[in-house]
This record gives C-alpha cells, structure tokens and sequence, in this order.
C-alpha cells in the first residue's frame, strides 16, 4: 500500500535561548501554529492483524517575532525577523488491527521509532542564515487510525498521532551587517544556538492505494 498525506500538526516551539544561564530566558519560546505539510506512506500486512509502516513528511513553518536584538546608529534596536524550522520526519511503525473492525472500516493502533532532521530558518532584510552543526533527533510516535475502504484498492485513511521530536541546531549569519528597512544594522553576534520542539498533537488525512 503506499498513499499520500495532508498532515496538521497543532503547534511547535523555537527555543531562542537554549543554553542561557537565566531559567527564565532559557525557557522562553517563540510559538508557532497550524502547521500544514504533505507526506508520504508505505504499509505492508505482515500477517492477518499486524501491518508495517513507513512514512515521511516535508514540515516548514514560520512567523514573524520581535527575535532580534542588534546595532543600529550607535543603539540597541529590537528586529522584526521571520523565525521558522524545516523538519523532515522517517518514522517507522507497526500497526495491529482492531478486532472490532469491518469489511469498510479498519481500525489500527500502532507506534515505533523515528529519525527526526530538522533545521532553523531565519530572515530579515538582505540576511539569512544557515546551520553550522545540527544535532539529529530520534524518538518514539505512537498512533490510532481509521480506514474506509472506498474499494479492494482505493481507501481513506484519518490517523491521530503523538510524538514530540526536538533538536538543537548552530546557526550562522549570511553576513555581519544587514539592509533592513533602508537602514544599516550590524548583529551582534555571527552564530547563535536555538532549540525546536514539535510538540502539537498531529492529525492527518490521506488516500491510499493497495497492489
């Protein structure tokens, strides 16, 4: 069976001070919601009641925040930039089969690991940046779904699932001084280090197709 997914994951934190001394500062987050990305999924019925998965995603998000803080005419302003993370999901599964499913509705329960790589975006004005040293994520997943089969080969599949993945990324700048606004403004630091929790309750929609 392979098919394709809509995917929603309800919310995802940007830890823009993961390594300061201040619990406070440290464990200040920038929010970020709603976050919409397609997938894909392989299935394969082991025996009667037990099914393999495999599936991935192409997750981005990003918003703008006040996240910023530089030089500017000899003074500290505070910049406007648009904060966001890409993340890429492998997660494989194994399902079983409710016993109180039907011919047209299957029920699964399922859970298994996963390989999480993700990164940070950042931009604002002529800048951007790119990640210097990426620490990969694993973890667990667990998840329900239910299955309509429209046919022998054509279904409808609305899995739940659970996981929050997290990884901490090192960026660097693009450049040290940046257009932004017309005006000049020069950062004060070349790399930073931030923290990325999806940590939203996912929902998904999808079609699939059976060989």
């Amino acid at each position: 069976m392979i098919g394709l997914n809509g995917v929603y994951t309800s919310s995802a934190q940007i830890y823009l001070y993961p390594n300061s001394s201040d619990v406070v500062l440290r464990n200040t987050s920038f929010p970020l919601s709603s976050i919409v990305n397609p997938g894909i999924f392989f299935r394969y019925r082991l025996i009667d009641d037990l099914i393999m998965g495999f599936n991935t995603e192409y997750m981005t998000k990003s918003e703008n925040g006040n996240n910023l803080t530089a030089f500017s005419d000899n003074k500290t302003v505070t910049i406007n930039v648009k904060d966001g993370f890409l993340m890429i999901p492998f997660e494989l599964s194994l399902y079983y089969l409710l016993p109180f499913s039907t011919e047209s509705f299957k029920f699964l329960m399922g859970g298994g690991g996963a390989y999480y790589f993700g990164k940070q975006t950042r931009n604002f004005g002529n800048a951007s940046i790119k990640s210097s040293e990426t620490h990969i994520a694993y973890g667990i997943q667990v998840s329900i779904s239910m299955d309509y089969l429209i046919d022998n080969n054509l279904s409808i599949q609305g899995p739940m699932k659970f996981r929050d993945p997290q990884f901490t990324v090192k960026n660097i700048y693009d450049r040290k001084t940046v257009n932004y606004n017309g005006s000049i403004i020069y950062l004060a630091q070349d790399s930073f280090v931030s923290k990325i929790n999806v940590n939203g309750v996912t929902f998904v929609i999808g079609a699939a197709y059976s060989f």
